[in-house]
């Protein structure tokens, strides 16, 4: 059976992850990049992400590249969108695929935080459009967050999500349209109390980093947060709530310690100063042992699939 075509509207980081992925599965890939130096950059980075986590390199062959919405889109039955995060520039595009994409496409934005609705309301068409969070790196993250807006089918989440299972993801249905959705929420609702610690001179930031990695974040792999609260009693957890929640932060925005690093240039590895200075050859080491720890997460997974 001849696997559908997918397009990917945006060559950067997350676009050239999502078109490696689906190439790597076999699909035919078309991704529509505007900007020149980008989309020569395309196929090469590609080429190098699959030759990096031990992929078969031939899955380049799949992918074609054009500045051409039309070209891309125009026998594509997924067409997904990685643009910058910008609202109007997500619904200029979804406007243009309504009208350039094949009728029975789906249309899918990436997404990390806006509401599948709030890019295509008012739009014709809508319940075949449908949040799709990947996380970067795309490749090598399973999950991608579905996220079903008020118009969504029920038949475009499913279809989404038996597409990303077959190209080896971990589809999850976000079955409410929020800013977000679940991971990004839980994520973030963790950085607020890591800023605030740091803020408030409980401890730096190495310490709190160290203090994840060496802790429950060994576990999170296996056990999630609602699994740990019924592995050690509900009981436990509502007496253990009662001590330390009215203890944590309760900004309604952004930490002002994260306001004044922005404002004073610090922006993390962009500047190799944030909450901790960087070196290039830490930034390096860093991202290295990142790609390594997930794939090995990747290969075992695979034995456990095998066996």
């Amino acid at each position: 059976m001849t696997k559908p075509v997918i397009a990917v509207i945006g060559g950067g980081l997350m676009g050239a992850g999502i078109a490696q992925t689906f190439a790597s599965a076999g699909h035919r890939v078309w991704v529509h990049e505007p900007f020149d130096d980008v989309r020569a950059t395309v196929v090469e980075r590609i080429a190098a992400g699959l030759k990096q986590v031990g992929d078969d390199p031939a899955a380049v062959d799949l992918v074609a590249v054009t500045s051409d919405l039309a070209t891309a889109v125009g026998q594509a039955r997924f067409v997904t969108e990685a643009a910058p995060e910008k609202r109007e520039l997500k619904r200029e595009i979804f406007s243009r695929l309504v009208e350039l994409a094949p009728r029975d496409a789906i249309l899918a934005s990436n997404s990390s935080v806006m509401p599948i609705g709030s890019i295509v309301d008012g739009l014709p068409t809508a319940e075949r459009m449908v949040g799709t969070h990947w996380w970067n790196p795309a490749v090598l993250i399973p999950l991608v967050e579905v996220i079903q807006g008020e118009q969504t089918s029920d038949a475009t989440v499913a279809a989404t999500m038996e597409l990303l299972a077959s190209v080896g993801k971990k589809p999850a249905h976000v079955k409410k349209d929020v800013p977000g959705f679940v991971a990004n929420r839980l994520q973030h609702a963790l950085w607020r109390e890591a800023i605030a610690m740091v803020a408030d001179g409980i401890c730096d930031a190495r310490t709190v980093d160290d203090c994840v990695k060496n802790s429950f974040g060994l576990r999170l792999a296996v056990l999630g947060p609602l699994e740990n609260a019924d592995l050690v009693g509900l009981d436990l957890t509502l007496d253990i709530h009662r001590t330390i929640i009215p203890e944590l932060d309760r900004s309604a925005g952004p930490n002002p310690f994260l306001e004044e690093r922005v404002a004073a240039g610090a922006l993390g590895f962009k500047t190799g100063e944030g909450f901790q200075q960087w070196t290039p050859e830490q930034q390096a080491a860093l991202r290295e042992s990142l790609v390594k720890h997930l794939v090995r997460h990747r290969e075992d997974k695979g034995r456990e699939h095998e066996s």
